[in-house]
């Protein structure tokens, strides 16, 4: 998904408009004017078919590669600039679709001698791919029989209250999309529980495609805030469970595949690992999200306002409405926990392996998540007569262009290394060298934090990875302090619709603002920052093997 929201579609849409203006008529008014107006037409067919930005990925690239000199055997670090710059432009400006602009680095590293085609090509294929894969077979298996509405219905009832307490609504709401995006990724959470929250909403009168009608007085006021705080916390909620697990987000993914290219000889970051950092991370982010909701959306005349178009009848009328669990729900369900089992067991500790050492700990986090995928296939639904849980039909809506965003974000890591560029780059933050943890931790979650509001979360973990790694080496510090943080400040793109396809879902509703995301947002990343500084130093030793330099 793009920063604008979009599965990978094609970004020429509009594929009736003319790649030339018709020709001018005679009888037209004289003079200039069917000059101009030719002149206009052409400018016009260029900008829809986005010409110009699909140059100037191609003229960045040309003036890096001519203007650009690195000094002397630098060469191959110059062309990788270049290619960067293309890529890059191509990324933002949404020249190409996504997908197409991410597997540029397929043809442009060999022609520019960054690496051969076969290195490049392996990148877009490998153990954290199949991890996103699957991930995102049993997400779609998961949305297809409504599992997740259920879930949502079923915890959210639990929480209305009678009568309605706000802020324990909230608590459910945000609670059940946090735990739903630890395990798929949080776009795909965001947008499975948008549907479910304003589905809630749409219980409120609503007026003006603003927000609720004003006529209704202060309940109406106090109703309208309530449905801002609903929304920013399905979209902030799933940012955050995404933050806890390593399927919940591609950061995490990107991450810990650059962790293992660059730091082999390192503790490597498992599922369980990361979790016991990622969670304790969410939780007090989540927490600070509750807070936050209630303190700034929520009065005490809140609950009365609401009493009157919501209560626990209407959530279990909702979901008596969807029947008994089928026997194919139940099915994906043990797919799915018995997969999550399988990610956690796979490697326990020093003293206690886990699974994987009975199969000389070949076997990945990506082998179990398709083995356990392949079994959707496999199982019947005894809905239909030889109907599988899965077919590959239902799964024409995997994010491919996610997947090929991850093989590009490989590719670019690679090439940073072998090109000898991020030898280069390091330098400028050598300046870090000798500073304590408690500056250098939040140094390189600020730096992602804020690329992070302009360019999609993968796309900035892409580019900054390669430079944290090895300025890592050249300052001589634990690669945990510089990578784990400016991974998570990746995560914090809290501020602008833009920010993330999360936040596009969310601001889509209509019931929110800019305003309202920075006011809530902002408080967020603070805390993010501050918690991060405080538990890295704290967990980090015992979870990244901290005590040993890089």
């Amino acid at each position: 998904m793009d920063k604008n929201g979009s599965f990978g579609e094609s970004s020429s849409d509009d594929v009736e408009a003319p790649l030339l203006p018709p020709p001018v008529r005679g009888g037209m008014a004289k003079g200039d004017r069917p000059a101009a107006s030719a002149a206009a037409a052409r400018v016009r067919a260029l900008l829809a078919h986005r010409y110009p930005a699909i140059a100037a990925g191609p003229a960045a690239c040309a003036a890096v590669c001519a203007l650009v000199d690195l000094g002397p055997g630098h060469g191959e670090a110059r062309n990788m600039l270049g290619v960067l710059a293309w890529v890059f432009l191509w990324w933002v400006t949404g020249a190409v679709p996504l997908a197409v602009a991410s597997m540029a680095p397929l043809f442009l590293f060999p022609v520019f001698g960054v690496s051969s085609s076969d290195a490049v090509a392996k990148a877009y294929m490998d153990d954290v791919i199949s991890l996103v894969l699957g991930s995102f077979i049993l997400a779609l298996a998961i949305e297809h029989y409504h599992i997740h509405r259920r879930l949502a219905l079923k915890i959210t009832s639990l929480f209305c209250g009678d009568p309605v307490r706000p802020s324990l609504l909230l608590l459910g709401i945000t609670g059940t999309t946090m735990f739903v995006s630890m395990w798929i990724h949080n776009t795909a959470c965001t947008v499975m529980m948008m549907p479910v929250a304003t589905g809630i909403l749409q219980r409120f009168p609503r007026g003006g495609g603003s927000g609720v009608d004003d006529d209704d007085g202060a309940g109406g006021q106090e109703v309208r805030r309530f449905s801002k705080a609903v929304v920013l916390g399905v979209v902030y909620a799933s940012a955050i469970g995404g933050m806890a697990t390593l399927t919940g987000t591609g950061v995490n993914i990107i991450l810990v595949g650059m962790w293992s290219a660059y730091f082999p000889e390192q503790k490597p970051i498992t599922f369980s690992s990361w979790m016991s950092f990622g969670l304790p991370m969410a939780l007090v982010l989540f927490l600070a999200l509750w807070v936050t909701l209630c303190f700034m959306y929520c009065s005490k005349n809140t609950g009365k306002a609401l009493s009157a178009y919501l209560d626990r009848s209407h959530l279990r009328r909702e979901l008596s409405l969807l029947g008994p669990m089928a026997f194919a729900e139940k099915m994906v369900l043990a797919v799915f926990g018995g997969l999550i089992v399988l990610w956690m067991t796979r490697n326990l500790t020093d003293n206690i392996p886990g699974w994987g050492v009975l199969f000389h700990n070949k076997v990945g986090d990506g082998t179990v998540t398709i083995m356990m995928a392949t079994l959707l296939f496999i199982i019947p639904s005894r809905k239909r007569e030889g109907e599988k849980l899965m077919d590959w039909n239902k799964c024409k809506k995997i994010q491919w262009n996610i997947i090929l965003l991850l093989g590009a974000g490989f590719a670019i890591a690679d090439g940073f290394r072998t090109s000898g560029l991020t030898d280069i780059l390091s330098e400028g933050l050598r300046f870090l060298k000798g500073s304590p943890t408690l500056v250098i931790v939040p140094v390189a979650c600020v730096f992602s934090g804020i690329m992070t509001e302009f360019t999609s979360d993968d796309s900035t973990t892409t580019l900054v990875l390669p430079l944290f790694a090895e300025l890592a080496k050249s300052i001589e510090v634990h690669p945990a302090l510089l990578m784990v943080s400016s991974g998570i400040g990746a995560q914090l793109s809290y501020l602008l619709p833009t920010g993330s396809p999360s936040n596009v879902v969310g601001f889509s509703t209509g019931y929110i603002n800019i305003k309202d995301l920075v006011t809530t947002g902002l408080p967020l990343k603070v805390v993010a920052i501050a918690a991060l500084t405080a538990l890295l130093p704290t967990i980090g030793p015992v979870i990244f093997g901290m005590d040993s330099k890089s």
